[in-house]
């Protein structure tokens, strides 16, 4: 099987060859020009030639999107700081408007995946990333987002509207761009962040619009990551997505736990799930063997079909090579 093969083997909820492995990174500085982010990306995948590319653009590229700036964090992470933010003010929200291809920063991100599906041809599927509205909106405002949720929903709502039509017709471009896949993610449906009432009032319906404009678009699975601790997983359990991925190894649902959710009740999908490898605790700071045994802990309780052994988010820009290779040569073996 080649990495496309493997992939579609496991939507089909059929068995693979050997267990499927992804993992992902930001490339800080570097994914400030669509030239070298693309360049690296490539290189990535050719050292390490996972059975899918998840695109990282920039950090915040959501609220670059609309004016926001930044400057490089130096962290482990790969992210930014921000230096301005396109909300400073209630009024801010209604500036907002819907973007299209003439943006920069889709201009950029576009072009990155032209080249980096050029250089890696049909074979892999690559994954572009879109982030939900409401969290695109924590990126736009930052904290004052939530006093402006319960203070003046109304302006907030039509806020929001402007960042999910530009991000639907960013979510499409991307598609028509070169990706194959979406990568869809929110780090909004958790208590530390909303209430459960607050998620599904200013989170859940854009992301549903989000998700059916990428539908609409035909692409080949959505893949959902649920970042945070205490997710709501019994609520995006219905999302219309294939694949499932969050911090399984810091958080409830375990993998073991979330295979008995989806497949029992009124949500019996079987659709298979991302995880197993914790990113930092282990991958970026433990011994290969401890990964190795992470991993066939991971395969233990997610099975061997339906399943993607992936980390629980980006993994540390300074996680060791080592241990990449023995997430990858453990599965692969």
């Amino acid at each position: 099987m080649n990495h496309r093969q493997r992939i579609n083997a496991v939507l089909r909820g059929e068995p693979t060859d050997r267990i499927p492995v992804a993992l992902w990174r930001h490339f800080p500085n570097d994914d400030q020009s669509a030239e070298t982010l693309a360049a690296r990306v490539v290189e990535f995948q050719k050292k390490f030639e996972f059975d899918f590319v998840k695109v990282t653009p920039a950090s915040g590229y959501p609220a670059e999107i609309f004016g926001a700036t930044f400057v490089d964090a130096k962290n482990r992470e790969g992210t930014r700081s921000y230096t301005s933010r396109p909300v400073s003010e209630l009024s801010d929200w209604d500036k907002l408007q819907s973007l299209d291809t003439t943006n920069p920063v889709f201009v950029r991100e576009l072009a990155a995946l032209k080249l980096i599906r050029e250089q890696l041809g049909p074979d892999v599927h690559i994954l572009q990333t879109i982030f939900s509205p409401l969290n695109s909106a924590l990126n736009i405002a930052g904290e004052r987002l939530y006093a402006d949720m319960r203070e003046q929903p109304d302006v907030l709502h039509r806020g929001l509207r402007a960042i999910t039509e530009t991000t639907n017709r960013f979510a499409v471009e991307s598609l028509r761009a070169g990706a194959d896949a979406i990568f869809f993610a929110t780090q909004m449906a958790t208590p530390t962040r909303l209430s459960l009432g607050e998620f599904r009032a200013f989170g859940e319906p854009y992301d549903f619009e989000v998700l059916q404009a990428i539908r609409t678009a035909n692409p080949d699975f959505i893949f959902l990551h649920i970042h945070g601790l205490e997710i709501y997983f019994d609520v995006l359990r219905y999302y219309p997505v294939e694949i499932l991925n969050w911090h399984d190894r810091r958080t409830e649902p375990s993998l073991k736990q979330a295979r008995e959710i989806l497949n029992s009740g009124e949500a019996k999908n079987g659709r298979a799930v991302a995880g197993g490898i914790d990113e930092w605790n282990v991958l970026a700071a433990k011994s290969p063997d401890d990964v190795k045994a992470q991993v066939y802990d991971a395969v233990t309780q997610a099975g061997k079909k339906g399943f993607i052994l992936a980390a629980g988010c980006v993994i540390a820009v300074d996680t060791p090579e080592e241990n990449i290779r023995a997430v990858i040569d453990t599965a692969r073996t």
